[in-house]
């Protein structure tokens, strides 16, 4: 019998009563393991209404109570690493090292939350004026809620409902309906460490759920991560009914590899960029730009790594890249691939027709890598997300830079040098928001934020760290003054507050 994914409302499983469902495939077999229940639109309702109850005794309890519950919530989640892992091996299909790569990038952010009660201080000014005092607090915004891609179903949710709770909001949590038993798990997690039911809410669902919780009255503001089209949407959905947002789009990240650069270095983090996860994340390496003369010896080492990667189920601990999320993807990855070459590039190796033995009906496709890539080719242009990169060649670093910054993305991107001047001069021109300096994936620590610019970012701000509970909560200022009872009445002043 097929296992079925339900929801998590107010601190239980509900089973979905809209009578639609969605499959779950193990990538690796591609067999259909599970179901998952599509919410309806009165689902959606009764899981922002059960966050919305919770808010009102969440939303004023005391710091000490939600960082004691966020601490618990570490330590099992700590304790049950391998148990996140292996559900995101199972529906993502991502070796289980790098699933439990995914975990601990997640803890990152849970204890950030745990620190909450520094984030939250607030200002105080003292006498501004005559026995006035002038102080700044941040509050919480009510229910609030996250709709996560499938390529991250922990670190994503992760980075997203710690903080939000932990600043005193509920939440609601769209994964998705990919592979949603993870969050399902953090959710029951967060349960058994203390947290009160309705203040961490998992709704699975297709757009209904997600033009639910974009046009519901009752959420104050909605993060996303995911594709460029999918996050204006969000944006632009959520911003007219007045709803603050952060959406997170797609990305086409590059890494500029200068002629004084370690070819071996540059290489090696060429295929742990572009290749890791198969390819399946926003932070993916999947431009190549070589200066100058050092473009056919990096192609080489490129390709020496890379035809000695090892692809296989993501259980089996000899395997370093698994199979891609569904057969579709998998066909559409290929497809840039396959007309790669009618484009004028040089396809120097062609994974399309990769199959494990054993595993046949597995979404399995090879690595990739496409040389001499025009910057008007589908595969240039298109966020492929999956392993395929492509190498550019350019003639100086200033032709480099322009040809990056002429990408309509901007989330992360890397330069290889030796050159201290050079890589200053790349952080402060390069038009992206996350830099990495000799660095390939420069995916920052939780105290510091997330987030891209130009098309990579939707919303003001970026997520975790500083910018993460600054949207989570609102300022507010607060002008105080006190009488001395040695004052004298003053009588009506019809004028402009004197701060003098």
């Amino acid at each position: 019998m097929t296992k079925t994914v339900n929801h998590w409302i107010g601190g239980k499983t509900v089973e979905g009563t809209s009578g639609a469902y969605g499959p779950v495939t193990d990538p690796a077999t591609g067999a259909v393991t599970t179901q998952v229940a599509l919410a309806s639109a009165e689902e959606v309702d009764a899981a922002v209404a059960a966050a919305k109850a919770a808010y009102a005794t969440w939303g004023t309890s005391s710091l000490a109570q939600r960082t004691a519950i966020l601490f618990r919530y570490r330590a099992l989640l700590d304790a049950h690493r391998d148990d996140i892992a292996a559900l995101i091996t199972a529906e993502h299909g991502k070796v289980h090292s790098d699933a439990l790569g995914e975990v601990a990038r997640g803890l990152e952010i849970v204890e950030l939350a745990c620190g909450i009660t520094t984030q939250l201080k607030g200002e105080l000014s003292t006498q501004v004026s005559n026995r006035v005092d002038v102080s700044s607090i941040r509050q919480s915004l009510g229910v609030v809620a996250g709709i996560t891609p499938f390529n991250f179903p922990a670190m994503v949710p992760m980075w997203m409902f710690p903080l939000a709770i932990a600043c005193g909001n509920t939440f609601v949590l769209k994964p998705s309906e990919k592979d949603p038993s993870a969050a399902v798990l953090l959710a029951e997690l967060a349960s058994e460490a203390g947290l009160p039911d309705g203040v961490l809410n998992v709704l699975h669902g297709d757009r209904v759920a997600v033009d639910g919780l974009l046009n519901h009255p009752d959420v104050a503001a909605v993060s996303f991560v995911g594709s460029t089209p999918i996050a204006r949407y969000i944006h632009a959905t959520a911003s007219a009914n007045g709803k603050r947002v952060q959406a997170l789009g797609g990305a086409k990240n590059h890494m500029l590899v200068l002629p004084d650069a370690d070819l071996d270095a540059a290489a090696d983090a060429a295929v742990s960029a572009a290749y890791g996860s198969a390819g399946e994340r926003c932070m993916a390496i999947s431009a190549v730009v070589a200066v100058g003369a050092i473009g056919d010896e990096l192609v080489a080492k490129i390709r020496e790594r890379a035809e000695k990667i090892t692809i296989g189920p993501g259980n089996d601990p000899a395997s370093e890249m698994g199979p891609l999320i569904t057969a579709a993807h998998r066909d559409k990855v290929a497809s840039y691939v396959t007309g790669a070459a009618a484009q004028g590039a040089e396809v120097v190796l062609d994974g399309t027709g990769h199959t494990v033995e054993g595993f046949e009906n597995g979404h399995w496709i090879g690595l990739s890598l496409l040389d001499k890539v025009s910057t008007d080719s589908d595969a240039y242009r298109d966020e492929i997300f999956g392993p395929v990169l492509c190498v550019l060649r350019v003639e100086t670093y200033d032709d480099g830079v322009a040809l990056m910054n002429a990408s309509p993305f901007g989330n992360g991107t890397a330069i290889f040098t030796r050159d201290g001047g050079a890589a200053r001069r790349f952080q402060l021109e390069v038009e992206a928001g996350m830099v990495g300096v000799n660095v390939p994936i420069p995916v920052p620590v939780g105290y510091h934020s997330f987030g891209g610019w130009k098309d990579s970012l939707f919303g003001d701000h970026h997520i975790y760290g500083n910018d993460g509970v600054h949207f989570y909560t609102r300022g507010k200022v607060v002008t105080t003054r006190w009488p001395d009872p040695a004052d004298a009445p003053s009588g009506v002043d019809l004028g402009f507050p004197r701060n003098h």
